[in-house]
């Protein structure tokens, strides 16, 4: 894999390195790679890594020499993989609000969104926005749609959204603009766990209708 990335100064005390200024199945993959390797040997001055969408935030320690960081930096990018992917299935019950009119705006039956939502693997792009909230994609041409025009003022964890080419899922009660297409048990965030998160980015995710 061999993406370049902006390294962009953020502040005194970190660095972020942006592959992209839109989210694109290609930058996010390099980002989750550069993410992982970095999370399994980070660099001298290098405190914290925090991979987004399509882009790494670093936190670094006072003092460190950013010269000799960035060019580091620079040299992995042509080398970094894709971490190996764990297969997660989820089971949902697509009886959200939002369903029957994500449904049509699509030209589809209730039905065959559920098909078609439930026939492949999505990866895991990021977590992060809220704690747990999930992000998986990318979803087809043909299942994409533009978030809502207004804001719901709260959704409940285990809430499966959907906009933008994506599927979410909220693990803690959030405003949010995405349609609600679902729901699932399955709970991505337990403040007292060690990681707290059972889900990380480069995942494989596999929705199944709930029996």
């Amino acid at each position: 894999m061999t993406q370049s990335a902006t390294l962009i100064p953020m502040g005194d005390a970190a660095l972020l390195l942006r592959f992209s200024e839109v989210v694109s199945d290609d930058a996010n993959r390099a980002a989750v790679a550069l993410a992982s390797r970095l999370a399994a040997a980070p660099p001298e001055g290098v405190e914290e890594v925090a991979p987004g969408l399509v882009s790494v935030l670093l936190r670094l320690r006072e003092g460190t020499d950013r010269r000799r960081l960035s060019g580091e930096l620079m040299l992995l990018m042509g080398t970094t993989e894709p971490p190996p992917a764990a297969t997660h299935r989820l089971a949902v019950s697509y009886d959200g609000e939002d369903i029957a009119e994500v449904a049509g705006r699509l030209g589809l039956a209730p039905d065959e969104f559920v098909a078609l939502h439930t026939a492949r693997l999505l990866r895991v792009l990021a977590t992060g926005f809220a704690p747990g909230f999930v992000y998986c994609g990318f979803h087809e041409a043909e299942l994409t749609l533009p978030r809502r025009e207004h804001v719901r003022p709260l959704v409940e964890a285990g809430t499966v959204l959907f906009a933008a080419g994506q599927t979410a899922i909220a693990a803690t009660p959030i405003r949010s603009g995405w349609h609600i297409i679902g729901r699932t048990t399955f709970q991505n965030f337990d403040a007292l766990a060690v990681p707290p998160t059972r889900l990380n980015a480069g995942d494989l995710i596999g929705f199944e209708e709930a029996r």
